[in-house]
């Protein structure tokens, strides 16, 4: 029996399983946006699980069905019965529709040409990695390692909507690689540090997401990878990752736990990650008002800052590296967060924002750039500024909604709260930005371009 749901992914042109997965996760974003529930956003299916569905073995279950209902516009019910002749309309195709197909003009859809070639790529990469099914060939770990290195470069500097569907590719490729048996034990290693490492990010996509179940969850797997790998680097930055989650969740106390625990995971290591963890560690005692965690943390990260070395996680960049200027951004909402202000506060905070002006940065991350912004102006408030603190975080209310993530709009959010304090309360100034940040957060976090 050819299922309706069969009959109309050959008419689309789906059958490869990557071609699937682009427009099955773009219906799942699609769904998610529609009804706020952020975790469908990240909702995925294996190849193996797409061709039994495919073949109808199994049927979708739960969220899925859901998902396939709004991709195809028709009740599950009837994706899933016996395609009826007449329920089954091809679409005629004009005689010279190929070569109006084949003739690009100066004003051709570039957007729809480079989703069309990203799908030849990854419908390349899988027919690549299909001819290598019975070991795992170097050209699929080069494949892997070089689209890791590339997502997590442009992650900080990118909306999410321009890489999650690659992310998530990624990380299921990795795991089908272990889970097939087929490599090598020289390779096993390398393969579950790359699987931590896709997971990784896939647990910031989803903290980003306003998401943090499905974040921890994601965390927690690469936790796993990590220590399947015995790479203790990269397990320490899985408990940044977790303390970082935790932070902007407002759990403190559980942001502090996971720093200190991924302190006591790398004694010693040269990289920027124990410099990250210290600086986590003092936004997570600010967060519980504990000014002597604050200076000790900081002050460990100031000694840190000047003995590191570049390790194989920072030399991946991105997401992976700890730089200087994100270090100042960090001390400097470790302090705010106490309420402390003053001029010299003012001038860090200043400098901070200074450092994220250059967007050819290589370490400018737009995230963490709105993130010092909110943090001037609340320094700004907390010396009397109001009109210095509604210049600081303007910026941040003009970012355009495919970058209103969950830390950014918890940040603008801060400086709302500190605008309710007398005695600016009742200033009319106060009152506008109170309702600028209002709308700009009204705005869900999963605020991905359509």
């Amino acid at each position: 029996m050819a299922t309706l749901l069969r009959v109309l992914i050959d008419q689309r042109g789906w059958r490869d399983y990557g071609a699937f997965l682009h427009e099955y996760s773009k219906a799942a974003r699609s769904l998610a946006r529609e009804t706020g529930d952020a975790s469908l956003a990240t909702l995925t299916i294996s190849d193996s699980t797409f061709e039994r569905w495919y073949l109808g073995k199994v049927t979708p279950q739960n969220e899925a069905r859901r998902v396939l209902t709004r991709l195809f516009q028709r009740p599950i019910t009837q994706l899933l019965a016996e395609a009826q002749v007449e329920a089954v309309t091809r679409t005629t195709v004009p005689a010279n529709a190929q070569n109006e197909r084949l003739h690009v003009t100066p004003d051709a859809d570039l957007q729809r040409m480079g989703r069309n070639a990203a799908m030849a790529s990854r419908r390349a990469i899988t027919f690549a990695m299909g001819a290598e099914q019975n070991e795992v060939g170097p050209e699929t770990l080069s494949y892997l390692q070089e689209e890791i290195r590339r997502i997590s470069g442009i992650y900080v500097r990118v909306p999410l909507s321009e890489l999650l569907d690659d992310l998530v590719h990624l990380q299921d490729s990795a795991f089908r690689l272990i889970e097939s048996g087929h490599a090598r034990p020289s390779q096993i290693r390398d393969l579950y540090l790359m699987s931590a490492l896709t997971s990784g990010m896939l647990a910031k996509a989803c903290h980003d997401l306003g998401d943090p179940h499905s974040a921890m969850s994601h965390a927690r797997a690469a936790s796993v990878c990590a220590n399947q790998a015995e790479h203790s680097a990269m397990s320490a930055w899985v408990r940044g990752l977790q303390s970082l989650i935790s932070y902007w969740a407002d759990r403190p106390e559980d942001a502090l736990h996971y720093a200190r625990q991924g302190t006591a995971a790398a004694p010693g290591f040269p990289g920027s990650v124990c410099i990250w963890l210290a600086g986590l560690e003092a936004r997570a005692g600010a967060a519980l008002g504990d000014h002597d965690t604050v200076q000790a943390a900081n002050h460990r990260a100031a000694e840190l800052r000047e003995a590191t070395t570049p390790d194989d996680l920072d030399d991946l960049g991105g997401i992976y590296y700890y730089p200087e200027i994100k270090h100042r951004y960090y001390e400097v909402e470790s302090n705010v967060l106490l309420g402390n202000g003053g001029a010299e506060l003012i001038q860090r905070a200043e400098d901070a924002v200074q450092g994220f002006s250059d967007h050819a940065n290589p370490h400018w991350a737009f995230g963490d750039e709105a993130g010092s912004q909110s943090n001037l102006a609340l320094a700004r408030l907390y010396s009397g500024d109001l009109e210095g603190a509604a210049d600081a975080v303007q910026p941040v209310l003009a970012l355009p909604p495919g970058q209103r993530n969950h830390g950014i709009i918890s940040s603008a959010q801060r400086v709302r709260t500190a605008l309710t304090t007398d005695p600016i309360r009742t200033a009319v100034t106060a009152r506008d930005l109170r309702e600028q940040i209002a709308a700009f957060s009204s705005q869900p976090t999963l605020a991905l371009p359509r």
